[in-house]
Order: structure tokens, then C-alpha cells, then sequence
């Protein structure tokens, strides 16, 4: 489960911190650029603020996983 939340951490603080906009547009962000999808980082800071903060919750309760862009 460590690809699908933020940082290997429990599905209950992926949640926590997901609800909370700039702890998911940064945890995001850094994320992506870990995995090493630059773009796919670049795209969370434009996008994030909104659509992708949204999405990223819902997921997160639904599924347990955060939105992924793009996977190259």
C-alpha cells in the first residue's frame, strides 16, 4: 500500500491529511516528485488548489489511493 497513499503512512492519516488543502497540494506535490513524474508534480501545483484536491479525497475515503495523473 505504500505506492497508493501519501508516503507508506496509515489509511487514516492519508485521509487526515487529505482533507486538509495544503498538507495534500504539498504531500502530493511531494509525492510525485519522489516517484520521479515531474510533470505529473508540476500539474499538481497548477491543478491542485481544486480539481485535484477534491478528487484526492474522495478517493482516498472510496479507495485508499490518490489521484494518478499521470503514471510516466
Amino acid at each position: 500500500m505504500a505506492k497508493q497513499d501519501y508516503f507508506g503512512l496509515s489509511r487514516i492519516v492519508s485521509i487526515i491529511l487529505a482533507i486538509i488543502p495544503i498538507t495534500s497540494l504539498i504531500c502530493g506535490v511531494v509525492t510525485r516528485f519522489k516517484e520521479g513524474h515531474l510533470i505529473a508534480a508540476i500539474l499538481r501545483i497548477i491543478l491542485g488548489w481544486n480539481i485535484i484536491y477534491i478528487l484526492d479525497i474522495v478517493l482516498m475515503i472510496l479507495s485508499g489511493r490518490i489521484l494518478r495523473i499521470l503514471n510516466i
